[in-house]
Parts: structure tokens; sequence; C-alpha cells
């Protein structure tokens, strides 16, 4: 089950309030604020893999 990764929410994919496409990923959310924090500084949230 996904988690927002603003909030740690986690939600089912059909549940979410809000999606967004960051670097060939979907993210869900829980609410527009969320998404819209998430869209501002989407590096904050996202986990880095190297």
């Amino acid at each position: 089950m996904p988690a927002d990764p603003v909030c740690k929410m986690e939600l089912s994919e059909e549940d979410a309030e809000a999606t967004a496409e960051y670097q060939g990923k979907t993210y869900y959310f829980c609410s527009e604020a969320c998404k819209e924090a998430f869209e501002h500084a989407p590096e904050r949230f996202v986990k880095k893999t190297a």
C-alpha cells in the first residue's frame, strides 16, 4: 500500500485524493495540501537512491 510522501499516511491508490508524477514515478496523496507541498520541493520528500 503506498504512503503519502509528505505526511506518511498509508492509503490505497483508489483512496488517494491527488496524484503527482516525479521522475517517472506516480506519488499518491491524502490531500491537495500534501500534493502542493510535494510539488514545491519534491526532492525533500523523495528518498535518494544511488
